[in-house]
């Protein structure tokens, strides 16, 4: 592989199954992987060649099964409503490399990013009669911050708006789930999936884990931070069009249900999604909605011994 500045900052070459894939590389080290199934990022890396995303060591390249881990794409539907598949269609259909893409406002100057573009099938017309093109922009920044930005557009020419619920279905790769808190998220209120969507206010200064969790929060700010203590690692979430977080971990019994997904691995893993579900986005023919995700890895600071999340959360 390249090194320094020999380093290609974007290669298309093939993954897992013979599987398209195209690897993005940063200057100083970062890198990350994106399957064109799914429009999917399956790795992201800081210049020590750390792997920050989880992905599960059985997670299944093969379509038309999702890929466990790293960061599908929920699109057009968050969860499972009617005809769709469970978490929509755009994380098991082949998207394509955008080679022309509309002009991109970007206020990075890094070289190692990927346009990628999906349009309907006749089946998925048949399953959810719209038609759009989904255009998605995976960037690493000169820091080795990971963005994604999609943009969805209306593109019926009967006249007809549509609607959808959209997350990065993102999961962190994490030391310990018992040691790990989510900052920012303290005093909304949320949905609990695991009680009929009942909607609560989150009680606690900070979000910890001894047990499943599956909640989607409300009017979040653009910025959360995932605190890793046994690592000195901050993941930080900074969003823009996407509303809601979902706080995910299946914990042991669920685990244990789910074929692509070891035993044990939900303890070093945490989901924490950028999403648009409690509302959902109305699109009318022409019109165009944008959401952007950037996530970063900081070292965490102390004080007095504890992890000092404000500090993180204004520092970063």
């Amino acid at each position: 592989m390249a090194t320094g500045r020999d380093r290609v900052p974007v290669e298309v070459c093939k993954g897992v199954n013979g599987l398209e894939m195209v690897v993005l590389r940063e200057a100083r080290g970062s890198s990350a992987e994106v399957y064109l199934y799914g429009g999917h990022v399956t790795s992201w890396k800081n210049d020590h060649g750390e792997e920050l995303l989880f992905l599960s060591s059985k997670a299944i390249f093969k379509p038309p099964k999702a890929i466990r881990g790293g960061i599908p794409i929920c699109f057009p539907q968050f969860s499972n409503h009617g005809s769709l598949e469970q978490h929509g269609f755009a994380r098991n259909r082949i998207w394509s490399i955008d080679n022309d893409p509309p002009p991109f406002p970007t206020n990075s100057s890094s070289r190692a990013f990927i346009d990628l573009i999906l349009r309907p099938t006749e089946d998925d017309m048949k399953i959810w009669p719209h038609s759009f093109e989904f255009r998605l922009r995976v960037a690493l920044g000169p820091g080795g911050d990971l963005m994604l930005t999609s943009r969805i557009r209306n593109t019926n020419s009967d006249g007809k708006p549509f609607s959808f619920t959209f997350a990065y279905h993102t999961y962190f790769s994490v030391s310990d789930i018992c040691e790990v808190r989510v900052e920012g998220l303290e005093t909304l209120d949320y949905l609990d999936n695991l009680q009929n969507k009942e909607r609560f206010t989150e009680q606690g200064d900070a979000i910890t884990f001894e047990a499943e969790i599956d909640k989607i929060y409300l009017s979040t700010p653009t910025k959360i931070a995932i605190l890793d203590h046994e690592k000195k690692r901050t993941f930080v979430l900074r969003k823009d069009g996407l509303p809601d977080a979902v706080v995910w971990n299946p914990w042991d019994k669920k685990a244990k249900t789910m074929a692509d997904f070891g035993d044990e691995e939900y303890k070093h893993m945490l989901c924490v999604e950028a999403a648009a579900i409690e509302k959902p986005v109305t699109l009318k023919p022409g019109e165009e909605w944008r959401g952007r995700l950037e996530l970063s890895a900081v070292p965490s600071s102390y004080c007095s011994g504890q992890l000092d999340p404000q500090k993180v959360l204004q520092c970063s």
